[in-house]
């Protein structure tokens, strides 16, 4: 019923319309009138039989029209472009097939037009696969003459260079641009402001009025992907010519580490390049062509830079999952270092949604670089652990794992600063030995000192292999004054602290000390004066037994500490000072004693050395041999 009193309302409105109507244009009006002022007279409803025939006629007189004339387009064996007149004619008719589809879709329920729908929609596909064609061609020819004339290069001597051509102004004409272009100078690597214009402006402008109908006709992606698909391989050329190579992550773990590193000093230039000069020019190119259509820009981009930025980080996290050997330290710092200085631009240049996977991804391995980084110094710490006390350095000379942890940790500190980063950023520190309370507040101070804890302990292990105590002392001695001076003379002094260092100054001195005891007590125990009272003649024969025991237990030292070394000289002249001093008053003392003696008298002939030759004697030590010389000498 509700039906039946809605039709006869309708019908009264179109009476009423015909009837007051004195043409068809006053009748529309009047039914307009209705339409707007109740919901229920739609224009549809209220249109007639006759008139939606009429409609639907008029639908089908203009599809026939647009379809005769795209298709000529459409069929054409030239670039649409190559003639203003024809493209801004073919974007006029895609105008107009547009808005007939827009207008008639509401009425879509009606056969007649869903059936003139549906060849408008086919036409429409037919306009932009042609368009497809002509954008992918504007793109092309576009960027083969930037890629011609303004070549861009990563060259030997770090430089960027942009050369021009003489068809420069020919390619314009062609393209109908007509604007002429300023040639960028070539600018040194180390100054990214260089924007890269990939194509000319009146191309860009063209392939923005492209973009503007697909993404109306509901071609957006289509026009991305042709896009992308374009850019993406002027991308990766560009990135070919800095020397990045495309190697997957098992091809860079098994390539040998001496020609990674080399790839690690192209990628570190790739990586600069591409993340401040190629990926924001095309960020800005996208940003040109697909104006004021965002999400296309955004989608644009990301998949034209996708695969040259999965192929950096790809090679980062190579580099960050590899081996963990402790010479690989410095080249992963690099990496580090090079990623962390980027980050700003990931955030900048990625920051729409389409890339947040890749700032992600960035991110992620960045931090796995960090924990690459903390990994080579526990194995570092292994390899001091467990470096066995073989056979001893000869002399007690200066073992060859002090010299490269020592030289290591210099080295490693002239990255301090992202070292101490590195290590804030990690959970704990498992090993804390005791320093001061200023170093121990940086990580990174407790991890050195950690360190400087675990080859003390595999030095201290290493002497006792040594059969004679005064040279476990030299050998200890010897590596203690390298561990202290290389402290002393590099980062790693502020970083453990004055109390370390006086500290261990102070072991030094200790170690001196315990020298003298296990080597010169016995000689100086021998020159000591007889306790009690003696005969004359047993006075003299004792004088004379010690004499000569003296004379054996020195000779004996002398020689067997000749081949000693110490490689420090002022330690060695420390050492022979110390000795002089203790030992020299004692023996002048005791053949003053002697000579003393009615019963000898001053006879030389007991005498085998004088003050001087005792001095001379023990400036002679620790010289070494040459091969402990070479072995335990010469400090680097």
């Amino acid at each position: 019923m509700a039906e039946n009193g809605e039709e006869k309302l309708l019908a009264m409105a179109r009476h009423i319309a015909k009837t007051l109507g004195n043409n068809d244009n006053m009748a529309d009006d009047i039914l307009q009138i209705f339409s707007n002022f109740d919901g229920r007279f739609s224009r549809e409803k209220l249109a007639s039989d006759d008139e939606r025939t009429r409609s639907c006629a008029a639908l089908e007189l203009s599809l026939k029209s647009l379809d005769r004339r795209i298709s000529q387009y459409v069929a054409a064996d030239h670039p649409i472009w190559a003639y203003s007149a024809d493209s801004a004619a073919f974007l006029n008719l895609i105008d107009d097939l547009i808005a007939t589809i827009r207008d008639w879709t509401p009425m879509a329920d009606d056969k007649s037009v869903s059936v003139c729908l549906a060849r408008a929609e086919d036409l429409m596909q037919q306009a932009m696969f042609r368009l497809e064609d002509e954008f992918r061609s504007l793109v092309e020819r576009g960027g083969e003459s930037r890629k011609l004339n303004r070549a861009f290069r990563g060259e030997s001597n770090g430089a960027l260079s942009f050369e021009s051509g003489d068809d420069e102004e020919e390619e314009d004409e062609v393209i109908g641009d007509g604007e002429e272009h300023q040639i960028p100078t070539a600018q040194p690597i180390g100054d990214y402001d260089i924007v890269i214009d990939a194509l000319p402006s009146g191309t860009i402008n063209d392939l923005h009025e492209i973009a503007k109908r697909m993404v109306a006709a509901g071609f957006g992606k289509e026009c991305s992907h042709v896009y992308s698909s374009c850019r993406r391989e002027f991308l990766e050329e560009s990135m070919s010519r800095l020397g990045l190579q495309k190697l997957s992550i098992e091809e860079v773990q098994k390539t040998p580490w001496q020609d990674l590193e080399d790839e690690i000093e192209r990628w570190i230039k790739s990586s600069n390049v591409a993340l401040r000069i190629l990926f924001p020019s095309e960020r800005r190119l996208c940003d040109r062509i697909f104006y004021g259509l965002s999400s296309a820009a955004d989608l644009s981009f990301m998949e034209v830079c996708r695969g040259s930025t999965i192929q950096i980080l790809n090679f980062a996290d190579a580099v960050a999952i590899g081996s963990r050997s402790p010479e690989r330290l410095f080249r992963i710092l690099d990496v580090f270092e090079t990623l962390r200085d980027l980050m700003p631009e990931f955030e900048l240049v990625f920051s729409d949604q389409y890339c947040l996977f890749l700032r992600n991804e960035a991110n992620t391995i960045w931090k796995r670089l960090g924990e690459a980084i903390r990994g080579i110094f526990m194995e570092l710490e292994n390899l001091i652990s467990r470096d066995p006390p073989k056979t001893p350095v000869p002399g007690g000379g200066l073992h060859p794992i002090t010299r490269y942890v020592m030289n290591y940790l210099r080295a490693a500190c002239r990255s301090r600063q992202t070292l101490e980063q590195v290590f804030e950023d990690s959970a704990a520190v498992s090993h804390q030995p005791k320093v001061d309370d200023r170093a121990s507040s940086s990580p990174m101070s407790v991890q050195m000192a950690w360190i400087m804890e675990l080859l003390e302990s595999n030095l201290e292990a290493k002497s006792k292999i040594y059969g004679d105590s005064a040279l476990c002392c030299v050998f200890m001695m010897n590596n203690g004054r390298y561990i202290v001076q290389k402290v002393k003379d590099s980062e790693l002094g502020s970083l453990l602290g004055d109390d370390w260092i006086r500290k261990h100054t102070a072991k030094i001195r200790q170690y001196l000390v315990n020298y003298q005891r296990s080597s010169w007590n016995k000689v100086l125990g021998v020159l000591k004066p007889e306790s009690g009272s003696l005969s004359p003649s047993a006075a003299v024969k004792s004088m004379k037994e010690k004499l000569k025991l003296f004379n054996i237990y020195f000779e004996e030292i002398c020689k067997t500490q000749s081949n000693w070394v110490v490689f420090d000289d002022q330690l060695r002249d420390d050492l022979r000072i110390s000795l002089v001093k203790i030992l020299l008053p004692a023996y002048q003392s005791f053949i003053g004693r002697f000579q003393n003696v009615p019963e000898i008298g001053r006879h030389d002939k007991y005498i085998k050395y004088t003050s001087e030759d005792i001095d001379a004697k023990i400036n002679g030590l620790f010289r070494g041999s040459r091969g402990s010389a070479g072995t335990g000498g010469g400090r680097k």
